[in-house]
């Protein structure tokens, strides 16, 4: 009866193990919870030199010198020292062209004066004066350079054209005062001359237009507003290269070296003063265009992709395998966590981690130095070695990966709307265009996973209606 009985159990004990040998395993791994070093707030900044190329025609100069340039130019009320007093008045409007670099001035003026004549004999004094009346056209030459934010120009008369010769009309006869008139003029040439340099630098001084579209184009703006994105200009030094005068206008290279930022989550600070933004002088100004544009995955659909690409999928090691069932994405300190509920020869949720990068050549976030979280290799080490390393792993991180391209397609979207003459304030236009995209960085934050793309290309900041 006893012998019978223990036979029992070890046919009982056989059965239990050949059960246990033939089902498959259990595992527990411990789930890493997420943890972002990159909270709802990510800057990332570029540095870049943007051109402001400032032209200013011939016929802007005109008119702003003939605005300042009205009335009364010049007047001698003392005819004592040279015999000749006079008023001299805008007679009609400057005129103003260019050639071979430089700018010429007709200047239209009519004088009104007194000539006095006479002598003085013996302690006696004989004179009588007679007016004169004087229309002619002073012409200018000016050479322009721009400094301190003001075009400058170093005027010089070339000459002279009266409409007549001067001449007074002595005892019924027209006596020509040529010499005695020239001689008047000859003082008020450097004062002419003088004027007419005022008149450019104060009516042309760019810098509270520079300043202010600076200003202007420094606010902060959202390109995003699903994931509350911002774009922020901020510059740091201003350039500037000598004016060049051709056709009918002149082209002052003016530049800017700024940090462009992309920021996600608050609204950057505006950083812009305008008041301690100096000037330099430099030869050329460089043509270095960098802003980072963000494409964003949710996790969700990160997962949905990802759990596509192991759709039928069974990963086989001899008469070992493993398919996976489910898969979820999230971050921990900068590293993608993947997990695996799989089933097979084991059963369970399994945690992979690894580096998020992105491809530019197929627009896909993948991972790099994939491995099983320590906990989730633990366990399989001892219960299925087998999967916690080699070939299978290696297939495994080879799903692990999902596109992109529709989301950098709205990213660079949202920054050519920025670049395509966005006008901040009237007459001031942002245009540009994104000439080479290139991976930078791919950073998760809680809300999504967001791939960096650092952009190049040519931008430049025009200031219309000066």
């Amino acid at each position: 009866m006893f012998k019978r009985i223990l036979y029992t159990l070890s046919v009982l004990a056989g059965v239990l193990l050949y059960t246990s040998c033939g089902t498959n395993k259990k595992v527990n791994a411990l789930k890493p919870n997420p943890d972002y070093l990159s909270t709802t707030v990510v800057y990332e900044k570029q540095l870049s030199f943007i051109n402001m190329p400032l032209e200013i025609t011939m016929n802007e100069i005109q008119a702003q010198t003939n605005q300042y340039l009205s009335g009364i130019i010049y007047e001698d009320k003392n005819i004592n020292d040279d015999n000749v007093m006079m008023k001299v008045t805008k007679e009609a409007p400057i005129r103003v062209t260019e050639q071979n670099g430089k700018v010429f001035i007709d200047f239209p003026l009519r004088i009104n004066g007194k000539f006095r004549y006479g002598f003085d004999k013996f302690g006696m004094s004989m004179y009588d004066t007679r007016d004169f009346y004087l229309n002619g056209t002073i012409k200018l030459v000016s050479l322009i350079s721009f400094k301190d934010w003001k075009m400058t120009t170093r005027t010089a008369i070339v000459d002279i054209v009266w409409k007549e010769s001067p001449s007074v009309n002595i005892a019924g006869k027209n006596v020509p005062v040529t010499y005695a008139i020239n001689s008047a003029i000859g003082l008020f040439k450097s004062y002419i001359s003088k004027k007419v340099d005022d008149a450019i630098a104060e009516s042309l001084d760019i810098e509270p237009y520079v300043l202010e579209a600076l200003d202007a184009v420094s606010n902060p703006v959202k390109i995003n507003e699903e994931y509350n994105t911002w774009f922020a200009f901020q510059p740091q030094e201003a350039y500037t290269t000598r004016a060049v005068i051709a056709n009918k206008k002149v082209t002052i290279g003016l530049g800017v070296k700024a940090y462009l930022e992309t920021a996600i989550g608050k609204k950057p600070e505006k950083s812009f003063d305008k008041n301690a933004l100096a000037l330099k002088a430099i030869d050329k100004i460089p043509n270095q265009f960098k802003v980072n544009v963000a494409a964003y995955a949710t996790y969700a659909d990160a997962s949905a992709i990802v759990q596509k690409n192991f759709a039928g999928e069974r990963f086989e090691s001899g008469k070992k395998y493993v398919v996976v069932n489910h898969v979820e994405l999230w971050g921990k300190e900068n590293k993608m966590i993947v997990a695996l509920n799989m089933s097979g020869s084991v059963n369970g949720t399994f945690y992979l981690s690894g580096i998020p990068k992105y491809s530019m050549t197929t627009k896909e976030v993948y991972l790099d130095e994939v491995d099983f979280v320590m906990d989730s290799k633990n366990k399989l080490l001892k219960t299925a070695d087998w999967l916690a390393h080699g070939m299978i792993l290696k297939k495994i991180t080879e799903n692990c990966k999902f596109s992109i391209a529709d989301q950098l397609a709205e990213g660079e979207q949202s920054m050519k709307g920025y670049l395509n003459g966005y006008e901040p304030v009237k007459g001031v236009k942002v245009n540009g265009v994104l000439t080479s995209l290139q991976p930078d960085k791919v950073i998760l934050t809680p809300n999504a996973i967001v791939a960096m793309i650092l952009a190049n290309g040519k931008v430049s900041v025009k200031i219309e209606g000066m």
